[in-house]
């Protein structure tokens, strides 16, 4: 089976000049121009990525992005026309894991869909599942799964990846610029801050109380580390 992409674009030009170009890269395309028409394809389909315009009609993409991280966990890339960070942000906490602003290049595009996801990778050798256990969170490697006692967490790719890094050395402190590059690798450059709302909606997930986390603690002034007495 290939790689499913669900392109939601009300504007038909875009829509069909997507679609045409993702099929010759290989991968098999769904198409939506409103957000109800994404979130029933998801449903349907199960994409493995999911290219989601900003200004939709009835439902816009935010709200659809809040839909569709209710149901499942995709890749979601937000493309908008608005450029102002506070607009970026806003979007990757509503769950998007990457964020385009027209106009773009559709090799940069095809660039971002395969950064998304090499961090989706669910480890297809097939060999077996490297483990984490902290603390009450146990967090497996190769199928991207973390469970919080008994309960397993619904991450995006971007949380999983940056939960991993941080859990596998607790008590090493890193940098937002190296959380930065090792969640969304080295091929783009994004605003450091960035980090700061997937921190904030993992924290969410993981901690009893997010407003006194314990399991990934902030450094002032430097970054974040993963608490060292959660070291099993």
């Amino acid at each position: 089976m290939g790689i499913k992409v669900l392109v939601v674009e009300d504007e038909e030009k875009i829509l069909s000049l997507v679609e045409t170009f993702l099929q010759r890269e290989g991968y098999d395309v769904l198409t939506a121009k409103d957000g109800a028409a994404a979130v029933r394809l998801y449903t349907e389909n199960k994409p493995d990525i999911i290219i989601l315009d900003w200004m939709l009609p009835q439902m816009n993409g935010l709200d659809t992005c809040r839909r569709l991280r209710e149901i499942g966990e995709p890749g979601i890339i937000m493309v908008t026309a608005k450029n102002e960070e506070t607009d970026k942000i806003v979007g990757l906490e509503m769950g998007a894991d990457d964020y385009l602003t027209k106009p773009f290049s559709l090799r940069e595009l095809a660039a971002r869909i395969r950064s998304l996801l090499r961090r989706m990778n669910r480890g297809e050798n097939g060999g077996p599942d490297n483990v984490l256990r902290r603390g009450d969170l146990t967090i497996y490697e190769e199928s991207l799964q973390a469970f919080k006692g008994n309960q397993e967490l619904r991450l995006t790719p971007t949380e999983f990846k940056l939960l991993h890094l941080l859990a596998s050395k607790p008590g090493r402190v890193y940098s937002r610029m190296q959380l930065l590059q090792h969640a969304f690798e080295e091929e783009f450059v994004m605003d450091e801050r960035t980090v700061d709302s997937h921190i904030s909606k993992l924290r969410k997930k993981i901690e009893d109380d997010p407003n006194h986390a314990v399991y990934i603690q902030t450094v002032y002034g430097f970054g974040y580390r993963f608490g060292a007495s959660h070291e099993n």
